[in-house]
Parts: C-alpha cells; structure tokens; sequence
C-alpha cells in the first residue's frame, strides 16, 4: 500500500524529473499530441504501486502532528518521516531537522525533499516546531528545541529509529540552534540527551555562530551606509545582553573531550556574512580536534541552498552525502 505522503513526494520528483529531462523539441511535440492533463496522468501511472519504478523505491509514510511535550501548545509537535519497509537490524539512523525563519517564522513542512532524500538512504526524518520570538526568549526557544530531540530520543524505536544514531540539523535560525544544541551539552543533559547518541550535525547557511562578531559586522556596515538600526535584530533577539551574546554563541563553547560530534557545515559563498561565519566556526571546531567539514556553494542563494539539498547532480548534496559516508 503506497502512503498519502509516499505517493506525493514519488509523484512531485518523477513530475519534475521528467518534465526537466525533456529537450524542447520533445515538450513542444508532446503539447501538441497531447493535454496537460494527459502528461499528469502519464506521470502518475508512474507513481502506481505494481509499476516498475515503484517498486524500486521503497514505500515511505508521514506520521504529521506528535506531541513531543504534554503542554498542548501547538507549536510543541514534530512530523516523523519513515520508511514502510523493515530496517535491515530493526533501527535506522535519524535525522531531525530544524526549520528557520528568523526565530520568529518558519513551519517544521519547510523541508523541501530531504525527506525523501534521507528516507531513500536508509534514516527516519524527524522535523519539529518550536515557540517563536517575540512570543518566548531565546532561552526558551532552544530548551522547546532540545525537548522535541529529547522525545525522539526516547521514542524514535517506535518508528524504527535509532536512539543513538542521531544526526541534528537545520537551516538559518535552524542551523544555530542545530549549532549550538551540539556543542553546549547543557541543553541536552537537561532533557536526558547524552551527547553519544549524536552522531553528526550539519547546520546549513547560518550566521549566528559567533553571535558578538554578527552584531558587530552588521551594526558596522548599517553605520556606514546610514541605515536605520533594526528595532528588533539580533543584538534584540539574543538578549539585548552582551553576556547573553556570548553564552548563546556555539563558538564560545567549544572544547575537546565533551563529545561533540562530527560537522559538516554548509554555507552560501556568495553571501559575506554566512561565509565569515561558517569559517569561523570551523576554525574553532577543528582547533578542538572535532572533525568538521566545509563546502560553500556559489551557484545558489539562501533559500536554493536549502530547497536544493538531496537534488541529484546538486554540489552541497555531495558534499553531504560523503560526510553521511564518513560518520
């Protein structure tokens, strides 16, 4: 039985597989023997379970909407990507991802398809909500984040998931607070969550590493250039502390021997800021002997870099693929 979620994501990649892989000679023939409508179903036979593309894709469902804290807030809920078919040893290794938005937007389904991407690698997909700014501090918004890691911690071999083959990731906001939860352990050892069941990390496109240096670069270049101070940017969103800066920075806290896991960051080379920032964490990780890998990709922007990631023939989903080789 081929899942709701199953059949989407097979149909919406093989629609844009097929569509892209036409020269266009072959689409202006093929408009005029035929209806748009007629293209649609030829695509969706695809999709069929008994059809010889899908059976070899394996059968994939979404569990949307799991409370992962008993408070009834409806931001405090995960979506659970998985496989139908039985893992090879009874678990697979997990990826939760962390959406961005500024800390003030963003929805856990901002996930394009790295869903499908890791489910056809063999991991179970988790992607979590959390309260936003200004509603809540910065404090409470990264131990609402650390609360979903902690359900999936106790409650993924439910879904054939991996308690301790854990991989956290996230993209903008999301890449800091994936940051930063894998290397301050404190957030963590408060849910229950030791840092041996992480095995990887991979914030995408963040600037916020080394919050004090980003305040001070944008508050700079706004001075120069006459801009009106944000009212609410980070030196807000992080505090208003200079203390607060410095603790909710993942640079500040890293050290050898704590166990914090391999990374592989990801960044936009054509934007200054994510650059600056990505090398400078990377500096730091590896002064700490922490296994870290690089790769900035120029060829895309902000959002593409994140939409892109698990696309065929995409350079960042290269580099991630060898990373996921590696640990």
């Amino acid at each position: 039985m081929l899942t709701f979620v199953g059949f989407r994501l097979e149909f919406t990649q093989l629609m844009i597989a097929f569509v892209s892989s036409l020269s266009l000679n072959t689409f202006q023939m093929i408009g005029r023997l035929t209806s748009p409508i007629l293209l649609v179903v030829i695509c969706l036979q695809l999709t069929i379970p008994g059809t010889v593309y899908s059976q070899q894709v394996p059968e994939q469902e979404l569990v949307p909407n799991i409370p992962y804290w008993n408070d009834g807030h409806p931001r405090h809920v995960l979506d659970v990507y998985r496989p139908t078919s039985s893992a090879k040893d009874g678990k697979r290794p997990v990826v939760v991802w962390i959406h961005g938005g500024g800390w003030q937007t963003g929805d856990k389904s901002d996930v394009a398809i790295k869903p499908r991407f890791f489910m056809d690698k063999g991991y179970v997909f988790v992607a979590c909500n959390y309260r936003l700014l200004p509603d809540v501090t910065m404090d409470e918004l990264i131990r609402d984040v650390a609360q979903s890691i902690a359900w999936v911690h106790k409650n993924i071999d439910m879904h054939e998931g991996d308690t301790e083959r854990l991989i956290i990731g996230g993209h903008s906001a999301g890449a800091q607070l994936a940051a930063l939860l894998c290397i301050d352990d404190r957030y963590l050892k408060e849910v229950g969550v030791p840092f041996s069941s992480l095995k990887g990390c991979i914030p995408v496109d963040g600037d916020t590493y080394d919050i004090p240096k980003i305040i001070m670069t944008a508050e700079h270049r706004q001075m120069i250039y006459g801009d009106k101070m944000p009212t609410f940017g980070h030196r807000q969103k992080f505090g208003n502390d200079p203390l607060k800066h410095v603790d909710f920075s993942a640079v500040t806290h890293i050290s050898k021997d704590k166990g914090i896991p391999p990374f592989m960051i990801l960044f936009f080379s054509g934007n200054p800021d994510t650059t600056a920032q990505a090398r400078r964490l990377e500096s730091v990780l590896s002064g700490s002997d922490i296994p870290v890998s690089v790769f900035g990709s120029y060829d895309t922007n902000h959002s593409l870099l994140n939409d892109n990631l698990g696309r065929p023939g995409d350079a960042a989903t290269q580099s991630l693929i060898q990373f996921l080789q590696r640990i």
